[in-house]
């Protein structure tokens, strides 16, 4: 195996071995065999939209399937499988369809060369294995190819991500899912490097444009988050804690739970689905319990009753853990042992009643905190309070925004993080988003006029807001540049979602920004050179240095 697409990844070069995060050698090649399947579809997808036949069938498989090889989605090999087998399958129906669709519009059979990733045909599934290990990422033997082409692939993982969870509450947009084909069936090309320079970039457009779609499908759904004082302490009922990202899940789960003497608390991402109007009318949403992904080996363990995961992070059980039998998955995310909830049928809704009748057997969660945080700054929420925002801003009670946003991750250096936000003057204001928030959404940080220190949009996908509340500012004050509002950007990065939003924001234009607590592995250094040459990228220095130079807008 060779993985270096999360922050953890070994000696920051890449995992050899088992994967820090804990994926054996088996999961992780059988992932790099399912991009490689996924590519095979994309190389077919991509030429028939180019006869102007474009097949649509594909779209959901190739973004489910890049979703599930995200860091701590999918542990279980025999989801992989199930899904390559598919991926061969579906490759051969689009490699039929696009043979006979070129012969009907050319009048003569397709003869021209094709990459393997289109043509590797398997005679069993025993062969998955070996082959998995030839088509990795040390397949690419140019390090700053490699880099690109891992870049892209890596960005595309959290696209497709914030793409599914569109999908499932009913909104897509096919330049998205041609764009994802277009970038995976790139990677089997030998192109120039401003080409593929060039399609990282529009994977930056693309994360944009998802991220709006995804923005306009939940709070369609569920309506515009509103500041919001979500409770952290527990009740005496038993409970059920729902953790990821698929609000679609939570609204399901609510309403089979209503009535059952049940309560729902959230975990980790999941937090912001406290802010949504749609969600408050359940008497039994109790509020959240815990903080970020890393600490669930402890904090699934005291609250007693079932958790469900809709997404990543999922983190592997501990010898002595005792709740893999209350551990249920769903959508992407699997885990040997676990039970897995199927998906909902067309019309339908997903059966939680397993969840239920489990969780009426277990104690009330353990209260391992009490009292209240405050979360739903999103860009409606943040707009409304413009007036507010920019008089303060005006008269210097603001000197400076600092974006926060991204992942929270086990690291001890990620307290650098914690110690910024306690340490930044306080005529600053934290824009966050993302388990980030957890480093510093309990502090005392108190607030600027009534205007909170701490301004949490919502889960990963939510740095969208963040970005328009900025463009906001920027039309507001009149501003050319966004570089040139009082606005610094110090991002946390743990997996391929954060990516995907940082190249939204180099999509659109922003500069200067810190990321950390290291750069990523997959970035040659050349590639890095021309990321700071380009965008002035800068890994994160000491919390003294960082600070002096984000308030002298450096």
């Amino acid at each position: 195996m060779f993985c270096f697409q999360c922050q953890e990844t070994a000696k920051n070069t890449g995992c050899t071995v088992r994967g820090v995060c804990g994926k054996p050698e088996e999961t992780a090649n059988l992932q790099d065999l399912l991009i490689f399947t996924l590519k095979g579809i994309s190389v077919y997808g991509e030429k028939l939209k180019e006869l102007g036949t474009a097949d649509r069938t594909n779209d959901d498989f190739v973004a489910q399937s890049l979703f599930a090889t995200i860091t701590n989605a999918n542990w279980d090999d025999s989801r992989f499988t199930a899904m390559i087998q598919e991926g061969f399958k579906r490759r051969d129906q689009a490699k039929a369809t696009f043979l006979a669709a070129y012969k009907g519009k050319k009048g003569h059979d397709f003869d021209e060369t094709l990459p393997e990733a289109a043509t590797w045909v398997a005679t069993d599934t025993s062969d998955y294995a070996e082959k998995a290990k030839s088509v990795g990422v040390l397949a690419t033997d140019n390090e700053d190819v490699r880099s690109l082409r891992e870049l892209l692939i890596i960005g595309l993982k959290g696209v497709a991500a914030y793409a599914d969870h569109a999908s499932i509450l009913g909104f897509q947009k096919d330049d998205i899912n041609d764009f994802i084909m277009e970038a995976l069936a790139s990677t089997t090309k030998d192109l120039t490097v401003d080409e593929m320079v060039a399609l990282v970039m529009k994977a930056g457009e693309t994360a944009v444009s998802t991220m709006a779609l995804l923005d306009e499908a939940n709070t369609t759904a569920y309506g515009n988050p509103e500041i919001t004082e979500v409770n952290i302490g527990v009740g005496k009922k038993p409970g059920i804690l729902i953790t990821g990202h698929d609000l679609k899940d939570m609204e399901e789960l609510l309403k089979q739970t209503e009535g059952t003497g049940v309560d729902v608390y959230t975990h980790g991402e999941m937090l912001p689905a406290n802010y949504y109007p749609a969600f408050k009318k359940y008497d039994n949403f109790v509020g959240n319990y815990g903080g970020s992904w890393w600490h669930q080996n402890k904090e699934f363990e005291s609250f007693n009753g079932p958790i469900l995961l809709t997404t990543n992070c999922l983190v592997p059980l501990k010898k002595n853990n005792t709740y893999l039998d209350r551990l249920f998955t769903t959508g992407v995310v699997g885990y040997e042992g676990a039970v897995h909830i199927a998906d909902r049928s067309a019309d339908g809704a997903k059966d939680f009643s397993t969840l239920i009748e489990k969780a009426k057997s277990c104690p009330p969660p353990i209260e391992i905190e009490t009292g209240t945080i405050v979360g739903g700054f999103a860009h409606n929420q943040v707009l409304a309070l413009a007036d507010k925002v920019v008089d303060a801003v005006k008269s210097g009670a603001i000197k400076r925004f600092v974006v926060m946003a991204g992942c929270d991750g086990r690291q001890k250096s990620r307290s650098y993080f914690t110690d910024v936000a306690e340490n930044l003057p306080k005529d600053t204001v934290i824009l966050t988003a993302g388990c980030a928030k957890y480093r510093y959404n309990k502090l005392a940080l108190g607030d600027i006029g009534g205007i909170p220190r701490v301004l949490d949009a919502g889960q990963c996908n939510d740095s969208y807001s963040l970005a328009v509340i900025a463009l906001k500012l920027k039309e507001v004050f009149g501003l050319e540049d966004i570089n040139d509002l009082p606005i610094s950007y110090d991002i946390a990065w743990y997996e391929q979602k954060a990516v995907a939003v940082l190249l939204a924001l180099l999509f659109l234009g922003v500069k200067g920004i810190r990321l950390g607590p290291t750069l990523p592995a997959f970035l040659s250094p050349n590639i890095v050179k021309v990321l700071v040459e380009k965008f002035d990228i800068k890994p994160t220095g000491t919390v003294e240095e960082d600070i002096a130079a984000m308030m002298a807008g450096k």
